[in-house]
């Protein structure tokens, strides 16, 4: 019996460091898929500056937005990163609610973006990887770092990472400037923009406001995953805010927001602050 009792202690014991260590799996290969995209893309994109001229084939909103958010005469990047910490994040329409920490990068030469969760359910550490590149899409949950909860991937994931890289593709305009995305405007403050990479071509629309701030970004091309597997195409929004200067020179939204548009009731499911938006440029 104290044998039974000693292995169980030492059972829980050794599940207890596991879980409080800061080693991760995910997060281990995260950072590895990172540091070799920032390698691959060290020399992906001419490091000279964005002037007037470079935007000049664009629709005339999405012009004055660069102007008033001053990159005209700032390094053109090769890749963005931004950081969230204590998101509302909800895992379906009737799933829990956690408070997550994320980190995403978008690299620009190739579509490509990747996006790391950190959080926990119960006290049990839960972890999420959104990837998007070269063409392939697909979202990942583990809990207690080895335990995988989904992996979702397919032609419907890879059309729907493609449009959340569309969606942020104003953040980073060296993207605005790629042969694989095109725009048409709508009307005076609205445009569509389209783009199309490994085999995927997907669309939306932007909206600006009066200050040519991109308030929302709303596509039909994003498939909403079921508690079953399953994939349901609705509306899906991204809602920008509350416009700051930030230490760079440029004015970014500080709050985002991700809205499935169900036919009854908008379902906000990503509700947080953008704590840093920073650039990697070409060296």
């Amino acid at each position: 019996m104290f044998i039974v009792i000693g292995t169980l202690l030492v059972i829980v014991g050794a599940l207890m460091i596991w879980l409080n260590i800061s080693y991760s799996p995910v997060k281990k290969q995260f950072q590895n898929d990172i540091t070799a995209l920032l390698s691959e893309n060290r020399l992906s994109v001419d490091n000279d500056m964005f002037t007037d001229k470079d935007f000049s084939h664009l629709p005339t909103v999405v012009q004055k937005y660069i102007e008033n958010c001053g990159y005209i005469g700032t390094p053109k990047m090769s890749y963005l990163k931004m950081e969230y910490h204590n998101v509302d994040f909800s895992q379906g329409k009737n799933g829990p609610t956690l408070t997550i920490d994320y980190i995403q990068y978008n690299f620009i030469s190739k579509p490509c973006r990747m996006a790391l969760i950190d959080s926990s359910m119960f006290g049990i550490p839960f972890e999420g990887y959104d990837y998007y590149q070269n063409g392939t899409g697909g979202m990942k949950g583990v809990i207690a770092k080895v335990i995988t909860l989904f992996d979702q991937t397919g032609a419907d994931m890879d059309k729907a990472c493609l449009a959340t890289f569309l969606a942020e593709s104003l953040f980073a305009p060296t993207i605005l400037l790629q042969d694989y995305i095109s725009f048409e405007e709508i009307s005076d403050f609205e445009v569509r923009a389209t783009i199309t990479y490994g085999g995927q071509t997907t669309s939306g629309i932007f909206t600006f406001n009066e200050q040519y701030e991109m308030i929302s970004f709303t596509t039909n091309d994003r498939a909403a995953t079921g508690t079953d597997g399953s994939m349901e195409y609705i509306p899906w929004s991204a809602i920008c805010s509350d416009y700051q200067l930030y230490e760079n020179g440029i004015k970014h939204p500080t709050k985002f927001k991700a809205v499935w548009n169900y036919p009854d009731a908008d379902f906000v499911y990503f509700d947080g602050i953008i704590s840093d938006v920073a650039y990697g440029y070409a060296e």
